[in-house]
């Protein structure tokens, strides 16, 4: 797949601006595609738009296949006459500049129970409707994964391996009786994916009016703690009582000493090719009905993959093990097509990994930070890119551009300013400028970039607990001016 010349924007919904404490799929989120498509820019990258759970990492999702029902207007539900202005009113007073997911989860979820009664108990005819139709078409997934979480609701939150063991086991008579048990609790879970994907509907559907293409995120593994695992077991390496066996992680690298430990539990991928890849199959369908693009995280893993022993507390003992590799993706492309697909194949790289991405024809991604620490041979310099690529100025693991400087040695900066004929003065922009000019068929800067924002403004420390995703773009903050210069850029390199 080669995506034709274009520039984007990374940025998350939940850094939207918005009075309700996080940004949502709303008012905001319409202006900013508006302002986007103004610029000249193309393409809106997000990152997964799945259910957070631990650490509100939307690399660890209760289920792959849900949407964040955080991300849900309030501003759209009372156009739908299914909140008031009264219960909008009634909110805490949240920072405009960062998210704080307790008090806002807390009052998000009240609202969307206030949003389920007055449905319930109103006349909806044409939304009843559409809840059912919607029932139906994602049953595969939906009604697991209400119960899932309806569960988790009557049992504190806990992970589904602490659970009783006839429902941890998903034993089909205990089910049967906790749907009827909970009927109330998984109708709730249903409603609030049903209004989650309605609004992203309409969102993504203004975006190809402006002719907004989004590229989405698609983490390689999915949590422990998850509908996924919960109800497929079997595909996936599981004690007895649940626990993994083995977890997913990456050794020690330019991130971090030790490694990163994500505790995903690994796949059984013999499992996964004696049923044709079935899951697989469901989970890219899903994907490309939220997006038109898909950017697969940790690409690396379908060839190998780090191995961490189950009861490890880092990352730095594990083994490589070989992945499905090319079998899985031409499983893939037979049946679904040749996908829009971009290879997130950077890090401690098997130079095997790049023969599977070029077997493929699948885009590469270039990151301009990494490229002034080594010489002119450097892979992450303009230079050295293939058109087939992508190249970010960063991206929402990196710090800022600015930070990034900053942090930078003597001779990062010395070379870098050499190389990019510049002073760094205004080194947010000299690396966008350079990232749009290179030969990479796509450029993708995240707006901290645009806005020339310090570290503060970063949006994850890999490795790190607490304190992440909580940026948040100040309302007005992308200005006409902004928006101007960018387009200036995209019509001077052919974007």
């Amino acid at each position: 797949m080669h995506l034709t010349r274009s520039s984007g924007i990374l940025l998350h919904p939940t850094s939207l601006p918005g009075p309700y404490g996080i940004g949502d799929l709303g008012p905001a989120a319409h202006q900013w595609l508006h302002d986007l498509a103004a610029s000249g820019c193309n393409l809106w990258q997000v990152l997964p738009l799945c259910p957070t759970g631990f650490a509100d990492s939307p690399y660890q999702c209760f289920s792959t296949f849900a949407g964040n029902v955080n991300l849900i207007s309030p501003d759209l539900l009372s156009e739908e006459g299914l909140v008031s202005a009264a219960d909008l009113a009634d909110r805490p007073e949240f920072p405009e500049d960062a998210v704080e997911y307790g008090p806002v989860i807390a009052w998000k979820l009240a609202l969307l129970d206030t949003a389920l009664e007055r449905f319930e108990n109103g006349n909806f005819p044409k939304l009843q409707a559409d809840f059912e139709t919607f029932r139906v078409a994602h049953r595969d997934w939906l009604d697991d994964f209400a119960l899932f979480m309806a569960i988790k609701d009557v049992y504190s939150q806990k992970p589904w391996t602490a659970w009783p063991a006839p429902l941890r086991d998903h034993d089909a008579l205990q089910l049967q009786k906790a749907r009827a048990a909970y009927a109330s609790e998984v109708t709730s879970h249903a409603f609030r994916q049903f209004l989650f994907f309605r609004q992203w509907k309409a969102l993504r559907l203004r975006a190809k009016e402006l002719g907004v293409r989004i590229i989405g995120d698609l983490p390689i593994f999915v949590a422990h703690d998850s509908a996924d695992v919960w109800a497929n077991r079997e595909l996936f390496h599981l004690g007895e009582a649940g626990h993994p066996t083995v977890m997913a992680g990456v050794p020690p690298d330019y991130f971090s000493t030790t490694g990163q430990l994500w505790g995903n539990p690994l796949y059984r991928w013999e499992v996964h090719a004696d049923s044709g890849y079935t899951w697989w199959l469901a989970r890219f369908r899903a994907a490309f009905k939220l997006v038109d693009i898909v950017r697969v995280d940790h690409f690396r893993g379908f060839v190998d993959y780090w191995e961490i022993p189950g009861e490890a507390t880092t990352a730095v003992e594990g083994r490589w093990v070989p992945g499905p590799g090319a079998q899985f993706l031409q499983a893939v492309m037979n049946e679904l097509g040749d996908l829009p697909i971009i290879a997130e194949d950077l890090g401690e790289i098997n130079p095997k990994v790049f023969v599977l991405r070029d077997q493929f024809d699948l885009p590469g991604m270039k990151i301009l930070q990494f490229a002034f620490d080594d010489g002119l041979d450097n892979e992450f310099l303009p230079h050295n890119y293939p058109p087939n690529c992508i190249v970010y100025t960063g991206t929402h693991d990196n710090d800022t551009n600015l930070g990034w400087w900053q942090a930078a040695t003597k001779e990062e900066r010395e070379f870098a300013a050499k190389y990019l004929g510049v002073t760094g003065e205004d080194i947010s922009w000299d690396l966008i400028r350079a990232a749009w000019k290179s030969e990479a068929n796509v450029a993708i800067t995240p707006l901290q970039d645009v806005l020339s924002l310090p570290t503060s403004a970063r949006m994850n420390f890999p490795g790190t607990m607490g304190g992440n995703w909580t940026w948040r773009m100040g309302a007005g903050a992308f200005t006409p001016e902004l928006q101007a210069r960018l387009s200036e850029l995209n019509r001077d390199t052919r974007r």
